[in-house]
């Protein structure tokens, strides 16, 4: 090979490697900029609607929802594995409310 060729090859290889690091910079800067502060926003936005949201908790028996064709395989077969009975009906209503 030749002393040209070697030290043309040497030339691109150092401008690929400046090339990457400044591609990298920009990524990380973007990413300070614009992804932790988009994060920022999102999470308060959440807690603020958190804050002002009330909880309807009326049943509305529609026939199409919560349609069991077989058994759960546990417990007595009604509930769901990850049953809460504050948040999750049953197909009559919620558990422990008179109908």
């Amino acid at each position: 090979m030749s002393a040209s060729a070697m030290a043309a090859r040497r030339l691109l290889s150092a401008a690929s490697a400046s090339a990457g690091e400044g591609a990298a910079r920009t990524w990380k800067i973007l990413s300070f900029v614009v992804a932790l502060p988009g994060v920022a926003v999102c999470i308060a936005n959440a807690y603020m609607k958190s804050l002002h949201e009330e909880h309807d908790s009326s049943f509305v028996p529609y026939s199409h929802l919560r349609i069991r064709t077989k058994k759960f395989p546990w417990g007595d077969g009604n509930h769901s594995l990850f049953h809460n009975p504050h948040t999750n009906p049953l197909p009559d209503g919620f558990e422990g409310q008179d109908h």
